[in-house]
């Protein structure tokens, strides 16, 4: 059985402009979106180069923008980011140039508001289960073990 794709080459490259257009999208999610289009490996290809010739993808940018928005929407720290990242098949030198991104003090900053509101909403636990479920929440979302555990230190004196 031979596979026909849904679109034509032309058909394709256009609705993904318009979705790289709409947001920053990595290389891994244009060739998944294309994929389900019904284009197939030497189209995949093509359409992907001329998303990067013509500015529509660029992963340095994607991975920019990710690890923004992510850390001061979704208020992500940095262990989270790099792996999501990471699953997006973007380079190491990406992510670092990403994290860069990412102020120190407003990184330290948010993550002591967000440990400190969490551990204000947690009341009427006892103090271990508050520690535990303070520490799994902080993982979770991608904090340093390091800085977890100094301000559960920090808040249980």
């Amino acid at each position: 059985m031979t596979h026909t794709p849904k679109f034509t080459l032309k058909e394709a490259t256009q609705k993904l402009e318009n979705y790289c257009a709409y947001q920053e999208r990595c290389h891994k999610d244009v060739a998944n979106k294309l994929w389900q289009l019904g284009m197939r490996n030497q189209a995949v290809d093509e359409i992907i180069v001329h998303l990067i010739e013509e500015g529509y993808l660029n992963e340095e940018r994607f991975a920019k923008t990710f690890a923004h928005g992510k850390f001061s929407i979704k208020k992500w720290g940095r262990n989270r980011i790099i792996n999501e990242l990471k699953q997006r098949n973007i380079s190491k030198y990406n992510i670092a140039l990403a994290l860069e991104e990412i102020q120190e003090e407003a990184y330290l900053k948010s993550f002591h508001l967000l440990a400190e509101k969490k551990w204000e909403s947690l009341d009427g636990i006892d103090l271990l289960k508050k520690k535990k479920k303070l520490a799994d929440y902080l993982f979770y979302r991608g904090w340093e073990s390091e800085l977890v555990y100094n301000k559960i230190n920090e808040l249980t004196k």
